[in-house]
């Protein structure tokens, strides 16, 4: 038997070790390119498309920064573990 573990399968009800989840974000006013950890992120959905984004502060300038969410964008930031905000409508 080998030293190392890559090929043995997991132990049942011990979940695999995962690598951390990174999304990768823009920022408009100072153009930097960076990766964010999912607790840097927070997304808010919103009754509509135009009330669903995700927003987070740019580590490079400090901007707010507050861009769309569509379903694909809100699939994989869920998914991913981002801290999310249902928005309601007081209507």
């Amino acid at each position: 038997m080998r030293g190392d573990t890559a090929d043995m399968p997991a132990l049942a009800g011990i979940p695999a070790p995962r690598m951390p989840i990174v999304f990768k974000a823009a920022c408009p006013d100072c153009r930097g390119r960076f990766e964010l950890a999912a607790g840097a992120l927070r997304l808010a959905i919103g009754a509509s498309s135009r009330t669903t984004f995700y927003s987070f502060t740019c580590p490079e300038c400090g901007a707010a920064v507050r861009k769309p969410a569509g379903e694909r964008i809100v699939e994989l930031l869920t998914g991913g573990g981002v801290r999310t905000l249902r928005l309601h409508s007081t209507a």
